[in-house]
């Protein structure tokens, strides 16, 4: 095995298999490194699946990404001849009409993405499964749907490593070094070499760059599948949904093929320390008991005997905006981090973003948002 490479990426996971197949496409030497054997368990991408969605709010920025991966997706899965998206729709419902609402709208507007404003009664009609007070209101994205994240991840290291990548499981590092425009990166595989950096290390971000610590703090989360007492929430029909309560923030899929139907809180969570266990679900009641309060006010048909619940980690950063973008002072070296629980669906346009980065020093899309340099 070699030991240098045109450009070497710490952690191999959504982002980082993403980079290594864009990457080895183009003719670019490529080493991986991950803790794991991905896809696993121990980062962001599992449990099956994750939401893909147009219309955001705040940050206009978002919403030319979000197009651009809806069509890397999509050429994916042509490629690799395996389903790995399913247009089921996305329902963004809210208690009020908040600033983030009307953003969404205005920035649906202004990149064309189909969106349709529903009240309570529209909803109610149209997918009698939800059960909202009259007054709240909803935003439906039909061209929104879901993603298989482990299905993806899957098919990212097989064509990575067909185009020339080579990739080292069960390898954690152990340091980098950064010395001019040269890295080097300790692992119990050896020592290697590379012109170009990519950091793409999930939770484990924060501490990989020697001198140069991320904002990003790990947090552990649940997710859990419930089952459905009647036809009303599977799919086709019944869509992908978040939920803004007022008391939190939630998200869910549709029951596909009896799986039951998959719900998970976006906000708070607990904070995991470097090193700390990620401690499994049911390890506390609350890990069930929140989800289900959740299902049984808003989703009552939907909330059956518990089928399976699992954790997760995001990666926050302190406004949740994630981090894209050369690390400050060295330009060999390219972030993607801080997805802060919304950034799978990214995964194919941050790997394009990477490459450019990498191969040409630039990209094309507004990375102003997601700059490194913010938290300096």
């Amino acid at each position: 095995m070699r030991t240098r490479y045109d450009v070497i990426i710490i952690g191999a996971g959504s982002m980082g298999l993403s980079a290594g197949y864009q990457l080895a496409s183009s003719g670019v030497r490529t080493l991986l490194l991950d803790a794991g054997n991905p896809p696993h368990e121990e980062g962001s991408h599992h449990g099956e699946t994750r939401l893909i969605r147009h219309a955001y709010g705040g940050a206009s920025a978002y919403v030319p990404l979000a197009l651009r991966a809806q069509k890397l997706w999509e050429e994916l899965e042509r490629l690799s001849g395996e389903t790995l998206l399913r247009t089921t729709g996305v329902l963004n419902v809210s208690r009020e009409e908040t600033a983030n609402h009307r953003s969404k709208i205005a920035n649906a507007r202004r990149y064309g993405v189909p969106l349709e404003e529903l009240d309570a009664a529209d909803i109610h009609r149209r997918w009698p499964g939800f059960s909202l007070p009259e007054g709240w209101s909803g935003l439906y994205e039909p061209d929104g749907g879901v993603l298989l994240s482990e299905a993806c991840l899957r098919v990212y290291r097989r064509l990575a490593l067909e185009a020339g990548a080579e990739l080292l499981t069960d390898t954690p590092v152990r340091s980098v070094r950064l010395d001019g425009g040269e890295a080097a990166v300790t692992t119990p595989a050896g020592t290697f070499a590379s012109g170009r950096l990519i950091v793409t290390a999930g939770a484990a971000a924060a501490g990989i760059l020697p001198g140069r610590p991320l904002p990003v703090t790990a947090i552990r989360k649940t997710v859990a599948w419930f089952r459905a007492g009647s036809g009303l929430y599977r799919s086709p029909g019944f869509p992908g949904f978040t939920v803004h309560t007022g008391l939190g923030e939630y998200y869910g899929f549709p029951d596909f093929d009896g799986s039951g139907v998959k719900v998970g809180r976006h906000d708070e969570g607990i904070p995991v320390s470097p090193g700390e266990p990620k401690h499994p679900f049911g390890r506390t009641a609350a890990d069930e008991e929140e989800l289900r309060a959740f299902m049984e006010a808003y989703l009552p048909g939907a909330s059956g005997v518990l089928l399976k619940g699992k954790v997760c980690l995001y990666e926050r950063t302190p406004d949740e905006d994630f981090i894209i973008g050369r690390l400050p002072g060295h330009p060999h070296v390219s972030v993607a981090a801080g997805f802060s629980g919304h950034g799978f669906k990214f995964a194919s346009v941050v790997g394009e973003i990477l490459r450019d980065l990498t191969v040409n020093g630039r990209s094309s899309l507004d990375l102003t948002p997601f700059s490194p340099e913010r938290f300096n």
